[in-house]
């Protein structure tokens, strides 16, 4: 077991070392301005949208898009309660005690990385070819199994599952692996193996479960 701080844990401890409040207001921001223009991307490429806008015909989709932002800070804060927990219960069942209160704080820190798969779809449907439905904006994942195998050739009760296995939940399991490395002070071998049971097992159940369930 590792007493001290590592090289890498001391680089990583100094870089997260700010004002956590201040970066949860940055965060939510940054979910809701991409979010804000990616429905407005999916509404300007419904046929006839100003028409149909005009004529209110939208009313429901912009209720529930308003709930759906007044709901993102708290979504996001169930979320990192949930993930610490797990990180923190999966410790404990390998018989390690880490501290819940920084589980929590670096849970909001990694989130960052799911960041980068809304904007990338922002950008990619900022300028959307003639035809694109809103469907396809809504439903694309980038870099996703989804993605690569192509969702019309896909049926839809997989489609979620295919999208939730992508190149960004690799790399928040790798950013796990750093910042549980920094709070537990253990050898990377063992943090390796938390995340693996915090993580990735439940995220596996998770999605086996949906697949099961799943109804049109």
């Amino acid at each position: 077991m590792a007493k001290t701080l590592t090289p890498e844990a001391q680089r990583l401890k100094e870089l997260i070392d700010f004002d956590k409040r201040i970066y949860f207001l940055v965060l939510v921001f940054l979910f809701l301005l991409i979010r804000y223009l990616t429905n407005t991307l999916i509404l300007e490429a419904i046929p006839d949208y100003n028409n149909l806008e005009a004529r209110g015909d939208f009313m429901i989709f912009h209720i529930f898009n308003a709930l759906n932002y007044l709901w993102t800070p708290f979504a996001l804060l169930w979320k990192f309660t949930v993930i610490s927990f797990l990180f923190w219960l999966g410790a404990f069942l390998i018989g390690y005690k880490v501290p819940y209160k920084e589980l929590w704080q670096f849970a909001l820190i990694a989130e960052m990385v799911f960041i980068f798969p809304e904007l990338i779809r922002l950008l990619v449907y900022i300028a959307p070819r003639t035809g694109v439905t809103y469907i396809e904006i809504n439903e694309y994942r980038a870099l996703s199994l989804l993605a690569l195998l192509g969702p019309k050739n896909i049926t839809p009760q997989f489609h979620y599952a295919l999208a939730s296995i992508n190149i960004f939940e690799i790399i928040y399991g790798i950013v796990w692996l750093y910042g549980f490395h920094m709070i537990s002070r253990r050898p990377f071998g063992e943090c390796t193996l938390v995340v693996f049971v915090s993580y990735y097992i439940p995220l596996a159940i998770w999605l086996g479960w949906y697949v099961m369930v799943y109804r049109n």
